[in-house]
């Protein structure tokens, strides 16, 4: 089994940072990308960041110049700095990864359990 653990959501004034980190475990063999995604109340999940195993980044336009995805691949983590945050960065996000698992001939991708990032004004 793989698990994906996310921590680092909070409550900040608008302006403020945050750190989100998530962590995959189990058989893994390799990680050839991993990502944020966010999920707002009444919207629907939307892409904030992604990075591949080769450095390649892709943000989203709302969060381009404010967030940045960053890998550690000797723990499988990956992480998103969030710098000036906006009210409307508000969402729950989520902690994506691609994964080969041993025994497992395909990528597969996985999902964490969420963590809720509020941005007061």
């Amino acid at each position: 089994q793989v698990q994906l653990v996310e921590s680092g959501g909070g409550l900040v004034q608008a302006g403020g940072s945050l750190r989100l980190s998530c962590a995959a475990s189990g058989t893994i063999i390799s990680i050839p990308a991993m990502g944020w995604y966010r999920q707002a109340p009444g919207k629907q999940r939307e892409l904030v960041a992604t990075g591949t195993s080769h450095g390649i980044t892709n943000y989203a336009d709302s969060v381009r110049g404010r967030f940045t995805i960053s890998r550690d691949h000797t723990k499988n983590t990956v992480y998103l700095q969030m710098n000036n945050l906006k009210p409307e960065d508000t969402a729950v996000y989520y902690c994506t990864a691609e994964i080969l698992r041993e025994g497992i001939i395909s990528v597969n991708t996985y999902w964490g359990q969420g963590t809720q990032v509020t941005v007061s004004s």
